[in-house]
């Protein structure tokens, strides 16, 4: 007889780990620790962990935001997803926000289990510095920076041997300094920007039909099976940064709607 108690054991605690990550109506996931730089974005592991990214060091923790490694990375190592069991992460060694030419992109490949360096691969047709990733349907996205007067912000298509497929247009108007962050939840995109107001963009699959809102996400966006998001806040507390995830519900007039905030309200 096959004894099944190890493989059952092993799903109930991969299930305990998902349940864990995804928190009730209004609760708060806190990333343990703090920093020296700012949040740039956070990913989910295969296994429910989570990889938070500080601009200068990489950040595994469990579902509940325990810190369990750090590392440290080159800056500027940016927005970041998981794939297969791997961190893919954005990162530009040049200048961002500038004409084409004066940006050095990458993206750089850690192993999801002890943070170990694998790979990086060139990706310089993000000419204004790769700043953020996500992954969709067998292809990774790549964003990242935008000079002043440029009216609409790029996504740029590779495949998973980052072979270059084809530049997408957002008609997004002018957002400070590009897109910072990006996720796609199985329907939609989520793209966090900077600004004053800070602006979240929503499009289709496809990058079309773009509606704007004023909405902070610009630290990270984590989609739920439950149609929820996880976002990010970052702040500073004695000239460190510390960050959490809160959980918002999408809204077709304001974009997202923190619970936390939601659940204060009379």
């Amino acid at each position: 007889m096959i004894n099944s108690a190890p493989c059952l054991a092993a799903a109930i605690g991969l299930a305990a780990a998902f349940a864990c990550f995804a928190p009730a109506s209004g609760a708060e996931i806190v990333c343990e620790g703090t920093y020296a730089k700012h949040l740039q974005g956070v990913c989910r592991g295969d296994d429910g962990a989570l990889y938070w990214c500080f601009t200068d060091e990489l950040v595994k923790t469990d579902a509940a935001g325990a810190r369990l490694k750090a590392i440290p990375v080159a800056s500027h190592h940016g927005d970041l997803c998981c794939r297969a069991g791997r961190v893919y992460v954005a990162v530009n060694l040049g200048k961002f926000n500038r004409p084409a030419g004066e940006a050095d992109s990458w993206v750089y490949v850690y192993e999801a289990g002890d943070l170990d360096f694998v790979v990086k691969h060139a990706v310089p047709e993000v000419v204004h510095g790769a700043g953020g990733m996500a992954w969709r349907d067998g292809k990774f996205f790549v964003v990242g920076g935008l000079p002043e007067g440029i009216d609409e912000n790029y996504a740029y298509e590779y495949d998973e041997a980052f072979r270059f497929v084809r530049r997408h247009i957002i008609s997004s108007r002018f957002t400070l300094m590009g897109i910072q962050t990006a996720a796609f939840d199985g329907r939609e995109w989520w793209l966090g920007c900077y600004g004053k107001p800070k602006v979240l963009l929503r499009t289709t699959a496809g990058f079309g039909d773009v509606r704007r809102y004023e909405f902070d996400a610009a630290y990270g966006i984590v989609p739920q099976d439950d149609g929820r998001l996880l976002v990010a806040r970052d702040r500073v507390v004695d000239k460190r940064h510390v960050a959490k995830l809160v959980a918002c519900r999408p809204d077709d007039e304001r974009g997202l709607v923190e619970l936390t905030a939601e659940a204060k309200s009379p």
